[in-house]
């Protein structure tokens, strides 16, 4: 294949994506919509009904209707995301886990822009959010940071599913993703990586407009910020379909308490923000 041509997840995803994005007859979409929840098993409690959708792109990254409340103290780290924790623990020798057993470079995994950055994360804490098609897809963040930069890498979109969890080397560095650096309240570093997955037609990031994943971009793109501070739960973003969020903490600025297989939802409580 040559450099120039898709990668046949990416062509999968744009052709799942045009489907999701077509606005059918409106009993034929309220049917799409109907079975997909019904086939996934969402819980609709806190969103609007399934018929209200008007594409099955919109159901996917349907918006919370009855707002989430955040904890009171401001020093507790929050779940950005509805997702399941695959694998957490301390980043050594350069290395985070994608599951147990099966660990990869954190450098490799940022980019040519943040080789600098992955060393000051060594001994820090890693935690992975797996997003399932049934889950709410937007993400939020998970303490106050200013945002320094933002790093969009082409990429091939593979599952990102236990099976090849399991299975395949390195399947974060070889996906698409978002690398968003932030820096917390005490200038410690807190790195947010959007990892897409097949039938992720897009990952939206709300303080980018010029991310444009699974498009026809095959070089990184690099966007930095002078003053851009987001807050505990705001919205990050969001993914078209479920995908993976990552998340990469300096040695000393964070206390999780995470367990691996663990169901979080947004705004509970992981630990504590030192």
């Amino acid at each position: 294949m040559s450099n120039n041509s898709k990668h046949f997840t990416s062509v999968i995803s744009n052709i799942f994506g045009k489907f999701a994005s077509k606005e059918f007859p409106y009993f034929v979409q309220n049917y799409i919509n109907a079975s997909y929840v019904k086939l996934m098993g969402l819980d609709m409690n806190e969103f609007r009904e399934p018929k209200s959708y008007k594409t099955l792109n919109k159901l996917f990254t349907r918006e919370l209707e009855i707002p989430r409340e955040l904890p009171s103290k401001k020093d507790a780290l929050i779940s950005g995301v509805d997702a399941l924790i695959t694998d957490a623990g301390t980043i050594v020798d350069g290395k985070a886990y994608q599951i147990k057993g099966m660990s990869y470079s954190i450098e490799k995994l940022f980019g040519e822009n943040y080789k600098e950055v992955a060393a000051w994360l060594e001994g820090g804490e890693f935690i992975n959010f797996y997003l399932s098609p049934k889950d709410y897809h937007r993400y939020h963040m998970p303490m106050d940071l200013k945002v320094i930069s933002l790093t969009h890498i082409p990429g091939k979109l593979y599952p990102v599913n236990f099976p090849l969890l399991r299975n395949k080397q390195e399947l974060f560095i070889e996906n698409e993703r978002v690398i968003i650096e932030c820096i917390d309240k005490e200038g410690r570093v807190q790195i947010l990586v959007l990892v897409g997955a097949l039938n992720v037609g897009k990952m939206v990031v709300t303080f980018e407009k010029s991310v444009q994943t699974n498009s026809d971009i095959r070089e990184p793109q690099h966007y930095t910020y002078d003053d851009l501070w987001l807050d505990r739960g705001e919205l990050l973003g969001w993914f078209e379909m479920g995908s993976t969020l990552l998340t990469f903490s300096q040695k000393g600025s964070i206390a999780p308490e995470v367990a691996i297989n663990q169901k979080v939802s947004f705004a509970d409580i992981l630990g504590k923000v030192l």
